[in-house]
């Protein structure tokens, strides 16, 4: 992972196009992302974000158009779902040594950074959806990626896991100035957690800053019957949250056992 990248650009599309069967799928497709960036990818069903998330990662190839990696980049990719046989004798360090051969100390680590080193022995199946979306993770830091691709990293987990998972994000991108692709469905939360948002629906409608995007007439015709009787997301941040959404009073943060449950001002 290089925290020197600063705003290089890792990973950029150039007028991408993806047809198939004659059905055109991307359309003159074109992004950046930089080091210590977060970039949210947002757009209704069948807009083209799976395909275009696919591109990038190599497993699938444009029909036009161009991708850049810079060169040697390393790409940690957290999937949007993955079934884990329910009888399958699976703990948390063996799910994570299928990402590849990493001692004791690696795996402590990764799980430390998104806060469930305490679950390493547990039995997978026995995970929480946030839980479990932790530890997929956690498996993609293992690598020390440049760029984090997470395709719905919120899936499965309620409104209070969600903002503490956006804000363990935000975190790793600052410790390490990777950059951060999400793709999501959870407008409510996830604009307020990008840098950049990319509202794709074939072609990108409009892209810049979330406060500029929200206000977009295309994002509007969208998104704006889906969006209606939704108050602004607004977080008081006189606390802050523990791995499970816990809300932890900011007074309380710093004193031995103060891990309280406080009250929630949105």
């Amino acid at each position: 992972m290089n925290t020197d990248a600063g705003n290089e650009v890792l990973i950029s599309t150039s007028n991408l196009g993806y047809t198939i069967r004659g059905h055109q799928i991307l359309d003159a497709v074109s992004l950046k992302l930089h080091g210590n960036e977060i970039v949210t990818l947002i757009g209704p069903n069948g807009a083209g974000k799976t395909s275009l998330v696919r591109i990038l990662l190599g497993l699938k190839k444009a029909t036009s158009g161009e991708v850049y990696r810079k060169p040697g980049v390393n790409i940690g990719y957290v999937p949007q779902k993955l079934h884990i046989d329910p009888v399958l004798p699976l703990r948390v360090r063996d799910f994570l040594l299928t990402a590849g051969r990493f001692g004791q100390e690696q795996l402590i680590r990764v799980l430390e950074e998104v806060h469930m080193s305490h679950l390493l022995a547990s039995a997978v199946q026995t995970l929480s959806g946030g839980e479990f979306q932790r530890v997929l993770l956690a498996r993609a830091l293992l690598h020390q990626p440049d760029v984090l691709v997470l395709d719905e990293p919120a899936q499965g987990v309620d409104i209070i896991g969600q903002q503490a998972l956006y804000q363990t994000i935000k975190h790793i991108r600052d410790r390490h100035g990777c950059g951060v692709l999400m793709v999501s469905h959870d407008l409510h939360l996830v604009m307020a957690s990008a840098d950049q948002v990319v509202c794709l629906n074939t072609h990108i409608c409009c892209t810049g800053h979330p406060d500029d995007v929200s206000a977009h007439p295309e994002y509007l015709k969208i998104f704006g019957q889906a969006m209606e009787g939704l108050a602004p997301y607004s977080h008081h941040h006189d606390h802050s949250h523990d791995a499970h959404g816990n809300v932890i009073p900011l007074a309380c943060e710093n004193e031995p056992g103060g891990h309280e449950a406080g009250s929630h001002d949105r």
